[in-house]
């Protein structure tokens, strides 16, 4: 028997998967453990039981400033962000990934620029985008867009060039126009993959938010963070550190899955 060829049943599945979790946890809880028996004052590894309660402080009691649920508050806002930034950012690559991967006059022109464009660190366009756009939302948007939409820009010319070529020929044969080609052919084709790149810049898309929030903002995940961080509240830290990874999670989840109700065949492709 050799391992390569032995896959595991669904509960074996299921606890290889959450082992590494538990033993994350077990480990957390044992050096918290230790850190406060030699010091009972300790944030660095707070007892579960306090992050426990700043969870609880976090979300699920009202600011006595506000009144406002703090960590349902800066979800809200970081999500805002983020979902207009991701938004614009999948119209932006689907309309420039489709031209510039149909048509090399175009790639020719632009191509060369967009691969230029996605090698400038974003985050070093911070501080241009506060001076032109203000510390408003717009910078912070912006600076998202501009983060993932090459990377965006480039995966789905690059899907674009690597379809068939017989395809667009048997098109043409038909009589269909550029037009008729990119819609009936290509975008098909195309939309699929849509999902795949908008599910791997979402860990960008969530760094460039965090950076942004803990520069410039009053209200987010990671406005929040790193206006604990000079308490070392870590209670509060490691519980919205957990909650960004988690909705991250969620929102990968979900898009896969959307993606093979939308377009089941593409599927298919992966087994």
């Amino acid at each position: 028997m050799r391992w390569i060829n032995t896959k595991p049943g669904p509960a074996v599945r299921l606890m290889l998967m959450l082992a590494p979790f538990v033993l994350l946890v077990i480990a957390y809880g044992m050096g918290s453990a230790a850190r406060l028996a030699d010091n009972p004052s300790d944030k660095l590894l707070p007892a579960l039981a306090s992050l426990t309660d700043a969870i609880n402080r976090m979300a699920f009691t009202p600011d006595t400033r506000t009144g406002e649920y703090l960590m349902w508050a800066d979800t809200t806002a970081s999500l805002s962000r983020l979902l207009w930034a991701l938004g614009i950012s999948t119209a932006i690559a689907l309309l420039f990934g489709m031209i510039v991967g149909m048509f090399p006059y175009v790639r020719a022109l632009l191509a060369p620029f967009i691969a230029t464009i996605s090698m400038v660190p974003p985050l070093a366009l911070l501080p241009i985008l506060f001076i032109v756009l203000g510390l408003g939302e717009a910078a912070k948007i912006s600076l998202i867009v501009i983060g993932v939409a090459p990377a965006m820009i480039r995966d789905l010319a690059l899907k674009v060039v690597e379809l068939p070529r017989e395809q667009i020929i048997k098109a043409e044969t038909l009589g269909g126009s550029s037009w008729q080609i990119a819609l009936r052919v290509v975008l098909p084709q195309v939309l699929p993959r849509l999902f795949t790149c908008l599910r791997l810049q979402l860990g960008p898309a969530w760094l460039f938010l965090i950076a942004a929030e803990a520069i410039s903002a009053d209200s987010g995940l990671g406005y929040r963070i790193f206006l604990v961080r000079r308490y070392l509240s870590m209670d509060v830290i490691f519980p919205y550190v957990a909650w960004i990874t988690l909705l991250a999670i969620i929102m990968n989840f979900a898009l896969d899955r959307l993606r093979i109700a939308i377009f089941p065949w593409s599927n298919l492709e992966r087994q």
